[in-house]
């Protein structure tokens, strides 16, 4: 069972401050929708480079990116707070994503043509009648199965160049597609597991603070499992496999899953069931 417990004030109040200071504002999920008007509203030197994009100067990106790990450390599950803390630490990251992206045919396609992943370009209900051992199939039963949809990702705010912002975007929205390939569900361990993954894939600080601190919200038996099994496995896979960064999925939605794993150098993980016991502060 889950052991919930009522939130500090004081962890609250040092969010809100370090927040408050980097002159965005203290943001939880409920400021999703109202992002283009902030971005609208912005009055600093910096000139908007893409929809949706804040301009914000060191200082505040400083204060955004402290407030934002301490509230995503506290609970993994503020996805606002966790896509801040990416977007304001993963500068350097997304220069070599960006470099490794410039030397693949493919990857250089996709930042030409910059295609986006959610419901209204992907049409879902097609790929629930593709034959049952395709990629496109078993992405759409991953969907199906774990009641999420390819909408939900945040917008990139904090970027300040236009094709890095893109690759940011593009690393959420083909997040879903290495869940697929890995045979990973969302459940709290196998989030932990396949930031992982992407920590080594990508580099971005986001996925080292999931990857190390992630675990802290798990039982020990979790923990012992993670640590036993499925960090090994990541650590290896992620280094044999292609950079997913620069696959296309979009095209290979009639390829057997089976073949493209073999193509794309992809390991499952072991099967080994977690307890499903975590921690979390409410």
């Amino acid at each position: 069972m889950h052991r919930l417990a009522t939130r500090p004030l004081w962890k609250t109040y040092i969010v809100r401050r370090l927040c408050t200071a980097s002159g965005v504002g203290y943001q939880n999920e409920s400021h999703f929708t109202q992002t283009e008007d902030a971005a609208h509203d912005h009055t600093g030197p910096k000139k908007i480079l893409y929809n949706n994009h804040i301009p914000i100067t060191k200082f505040q990106r400083t204060a955004l990116a402290i407030g934002s790990a301490f509230a995503a450390l506290h609970d993994p599950r503020r996805h606002v707070m966790v896509a801040d803390l990416g977007e304001t630490t993963g500068h350097f990251a997304l220069e070599r994503l960006r470099s490794s992206m410039n030397t693949d045919p493919s990857a250089r396609q996709i930042l030409r043509e910059r295609p986006r992943i959610n419901s209204s370009i992907i049409n879902l209900d097609q790929l629930r009648n593709f034959p049952a051992e395709s990629f496109g199939k078993a992405y759409v039963e991953f969907l199906d199965s774990n009641g999420i949809t390819p909408d939900s990702r945040m917008p990139v705010r904090f970027v300040d160049d236009e094709e890095l912002a893109y690759i940011m975007t593009r690393y959420r929205e083909i997040h879903d597609f290495i869940h697929t390939l890995l045979g990973l569900s969302i459940s709290v361990p196998n989030e932990i597991v396949v930031k992982w993954f992407e920590m080594i894939q990508t580099g971005l600080p986001m996925c080292m603070l999931g990857s190390f601190f992630g675990p802290m919200k798990l039982s020990f038996g979790d923990n012992f499992i993670l640590t036993r099994y499925y960090i090994p496995w990541a650590l290896k896979a992620a280094r044999k496999a292609k950079p997913l960064m620069n696959v296309y999925f979009e095209k290979l939605f009639d390829q057997s899953i089976d073949s493209l794993r073999q193509e794309l150098n992809i390991v499952i993980p072991p099967i080994v069931p977690f307890e499903g016991k975590y921690i979390f502060e409410e």
